[in-house]
């Protein structure tokens, strides 16, 4: 066999087996946007349901998991980036970093239900904080960690270090060199990294199921220490629990869920792009 054949034959079986997972993928967002498009309206997104679920909107669920999402932001952001710093450019290369990159590669591949039962345990019984917004912040900050730490950890190893070589011989502080030279090039990586992370966590229900979700809320939440209704788990619960429901707001509600993950997915990749493109190497 030619090696032009054997190139044609493992060309065909790469592009077999790409078809094979994007074809479901493809059909389901279309299965889903075909039953649910019918009730989107600037009414559903923005009213609360009513007549027991079957009626009305989803605007304290949509209002939810925004929330949610932003102290998922605020909790994980700092923390990830402040320790995806220190390994890449602070941590020694010994026995000791080597476990910890380990336990955050393995902490990244925990269930969300473990996250969320260690949510309750330790946020919501121990500290005292009820089920609340801050306890569903801080457990989805938490789930959120380990993949943004890898992530931005890679964008910051991936500068050339050629770069650090230049700036310290220049007379810069290594913090210098990292502030002004190393992460604004590895800002579009680490910012699809967090924009990655925080699309998973608005698209949870386990964790949040134990913190922080309400079965229903028709008033809006007032403080990060009242609970509040979020997309995934209403979802959930129209599915499940809700007798004689429309499959047509099942299905709206599954559309405005993925909508929002297409959006924060979509965020990312344009960032990321516009940044690539300002680079100098």
């Amino acid at each position: 066999m030619t090696a032009e054949r054997r190139n044609n034959i493992a060309t065909i079986l790469i592009t077999l087996v790409a078809a094979v997972v994007v074809i479901p993928i493809v059909f389901v967002i279309a299965f889903v946007i075909i039953q649910g498009m019918g009730m989107i309206s600037w009414e559903f997104i923005t009213s609360a349901p009513t007549n027991g679920m079957r009626e009305g909107g989803i605007g304290p669920a949509l209002l939810g998991t925004i929330l949610l999402t932003l102290g998922t932001a605020i909790v994980a952001m700092p923390l990830a980036i402040g320790a995806a710093i220190y390994l890449a450019e602070y941590a020694p290369n010994n026995w000791v970093t080597r476990q910890v990159r380990l336990a955050i590669v393995n902490l990244a591949g925990i269930p969300s239900i473990v996250y969320g039962l260690f949510g309750l345990g330790m946020f919501v019984l121990f500290l005292g904080t009820g089920t609340s917004i801050l306890a569903g912040s801080l457990t989805l900050g938490l789930m959120t960690l380990p993949v943004v730490i890898s992530t931005a950890e890679e964008a910051i190893l991936s500068v050339p270090p050629e770069f650090r070589t230049v700036s310290l011989s220049l007379g810069a502080t290594k913090w210098q060199t990292i502030r002004n030279h190393v992460l604004p090039h590895a800002t579009p990586g680490i910012i699809t990294g967090v924009i990655l992370g925080l699309s998973r966590a608005a698209g949870e229900t386990a964790p949040i199921l134990f913190t922080v979700a309400a079965f229903y809320l028709p008033e809006l939440p007032k403080s990060i220490m009242d609970q509040t209704m979020a997309l995934p788990y209403h979802l959930y619960v129209i599915s499940t629990q809700v007798p004689g429901m429309p499959t047509e707001i099942q299905y709206a509600t599954a559309l405005v869920l993925l909508l929002v993950v297409l959006l924060l997915t979509t965020f990312a990749t344009i960032v990321r792009t516009i940044m690539r493109r300002r680079r100098e190497w």
